[in-house]
């Protein structure tokens, strides 16, 4: 079965709207967004290295939760057809394996030439802020309901 989204046109926004969209973070997570971006660094990979870490144990890349927010704002606020045009983050706690995600949007304030600010938050399981910021995105000019493709499904293959 299919999705849809639907898009909110920047005429249709509201200083104050929200938006949020929930992950729990995997090992598969981990594993290809290290693949995708070329991060290997052994705090995210390697557990023996990581538990002598000021972690104590492996976490998720920082830019990962940037990506789980960047996921939002496209489906969610103000959803399919929106632009990122920039991002502030501040990454205030480690993400582990395992944590559940809330990513938080809301429209902070309506800018000319569709663009608008979004304030970026990203809480864990415990209502603890792992990541803020704030997110310059150029709205839709019409609000529509989009069928959404399927996600790509990925099998390990070890070289």
């Amino acid at each position: 079965m299919t999705a849809t989204a639907q898009s909110i046109a920047y005429d249709d926004l509201q200083v104050g709207q929200t938006a949020n969209q929930s992950h729990v973070v995997s090992e598969a997570d981990i594993q290809m967004f290290a693949a995708v971006s070329g991060d290997n660094n052994p705090v995210h990979l390697d557990a023996d290295f990581a538990a002598a870490s000021r972690f104590k144990e492996r976490i998720a890349h920082g830019m990962f939760t940037g990506a789980l927010i960047s996921a939002a704002i496209a489906c969610k606020l103000p959803g399919p057809g929106s632009v990122y045009l920039g991002q502030q983050l501040n990454f205030t706690r480690p993400v582990k394996l395992g944590d559940t995600l809330d990513v938080q949007l809301e429209v902070l304030e309506k800018l000319p030439k569709n663009q608008v600010r979004i304030r970026t938050r990203v809480l864990n399981q415990h209502n603890k802020a792992v990541v803020d910021g704030e997110a310059l995105v150029l709205a839709p000019d019409s609000s529509q309901t989009v069928q959404m493709p399927p996600l790509p499904r990925f099998t390990r293959q070890d070289s």
